[in-house]
């Protein structure tokens, strides 16, 4: 029996659709990672958690006509204290979006920007831990930040949740790593000098696949765009990065070693 595996402190803990079709967003992404979803009334109208093998792995949300960004997978790291979390984030320069605030007897969040203008959340848990299953097949499994200043991000996340930054050159490419407490929690790159200026620094998601062509594929052919077709990654395994039918872009990945 599978015990669910939740995130501690200084760990990504939930992902998060926010979409402006969550009819759609359902069937494409139960077609493509065979998540089931159960609707959660709220507050704010239906949250919907997507489940599979009867635990919790991602959740999703129909934005309203009054939220004019675009869709976006939302990433949140579990957090001790998310009111010490957010006048932290005020400190090293960023800005406190919303929050922080209680969540229906479940946890305490906020949505915080980093002075490159990524947005993370703080989640304070109470009955809600976030994901029970990491890593595996169709789950999330890495969380990335594509950033315009690398130096000015390692700076507010090393203060603000106590990562540490570990910098790789590898032929030329040059990446970080955050680690706490011995592991590896996520990552850093640098964002393309191509890439538009219309494009803020975000997190970006990778969920786990068996088989990165045959889910891209699957995703193509359920209305999904292909913005990097399958690539391979030395040493780490092959990924590709893709643009659901509403907007929201997240990345699937085979790897080498789960």
């Amino acid at each position: 029996m599978r015990q669910p595996a939740y995130a501690p402190h200084g760990h990504f803990c939930w992902p998060e659709l926010a979409t402006t079709d969550i009819a759609s967003a359902k069937a494409f992404y139960g077609s493509i990672f065979g998540w089931e979803f159960v609707d959660m009334p709220s507050a704010m109208g239906n949250y919907t958690i997507f489940k599979l093998h009867g635990l919790d792995v991602a959740a999703a949300y129909q934005m309203g006509p009054q939220q004019h960004t675009p869709p976006r997978w939302n990433a949140y790291v579990a957090v001790k204290s998310t009111d010490v979390g957010a006048a932290r984030t005020v400190e090293l320069g960023g800005q406190i979006i919303a929050g922080p605030f209680d969540v229906e007897g479940i946890g305490r969040m906020a949505l915080v920007q980093d002075p490159g203008g990524a947005t993370i959340a703080l989640w304070q848990s109470i009955k809600h831990f976030g994901a029970g299953i990491f890593g595996e097949a169709n789950t999330l499994c890495w969380t990335e930040l594509m950033t315009r200043d690398p130096q000015q991000a390692t700076a507010f996340y090393t203060g603000l949740f106590q990562w540490e930054a570990e910098a790789k050159d590898s032929g030329g490419f040059h990446y970080t790593e955050w680690w706490f407490n011995g592991t590896a929690v996520g990552g850093m790159m640098t964002m393309e000098v191509a890439a538009s200026d219309e494009v803020p620094s975000h997190w970006m998601s990778y969920f786990a696949v068996d088989d990165c062509d045959a889910k891209t594929e699957a995703a193509k052919a359920a209305g999904a765009e292909v913005l990097k077709p399958p690539t391979d990654i030395p040493d780490v395994g092959r990924f590709a990065v893709i643009r659901d039918p509403q907007g929201a872009v997240f990345c699937v990945i085979k790897l080498l070693k789960s």
